[in-house]
């Protein structure tokens, strides 16, 4: 009699298992996370997030604008801080995550459309984010934008 007792055990464990499954949460990989953080980041841009963004750069963080100039992370800070340009859309494409250890580079695109003395304006940019993780965090060291389209 001790057969059926344990098959009917064995059976409520294969049974059992797959729900547990079911509701594990699913583990991210990094590029997943990193193209998740380049989303928010750019939302939070939009919102005027500084803290949110603050969380992201390093502080040894230094960006080259389209135009050329640098700055660091306070004036990134800063120029998320007083953000107030009209964007009727925002979207992020064209990712590629590349690792090095705990380095990662990003590419991506950004276009945005918005009203610009009285049109529709569309601009495309080319970013190249440069992350490092630490203490289990993906922080940015270097960005770099150039501008390849405006409509």
């Amino acid at each position: 009699m001790a057969w059926p007792a344990t098959l009917v055990c064995l059976i409520a464990i294969v049974v059992t298992v797959p729900a547990d499954v079911a509701h594990a949460q699913r583990v991210r990989s990094d590029q997943e996370v990193l193209t998740q953080l380049e989303r928010d980041w750019d939302a939070a841009f939009r919102r005027n997030d500084a803290a949110f963004i603050d969380n992201i750069l390093a502080e040894e963080f230094v960006v080259t604008y389209d135009d050329g100039t640098r700055g660091d992370r306070v004036k990134e800070l800063a120029l998320a801080a007083s953000y107030n340009q009209k964007v009727d859309s925002s979207t992020l494409d064209e990712f590629m995550v590349k690792e090095y250890g705990n380095t990662a580079i990003v590419w991506f695109s950004l276009h945005l459309v918005g009203p610009s003395k009285g049109q529709t304006l569309e601009i495309t940019y080319r970013f190249v984010d440069v992350f490092v993780l630490r203490d289990g965090r993906w922080q940015c060291v270097s960005s770099q934008s150039t501008r390849v389209i405006v409509r």
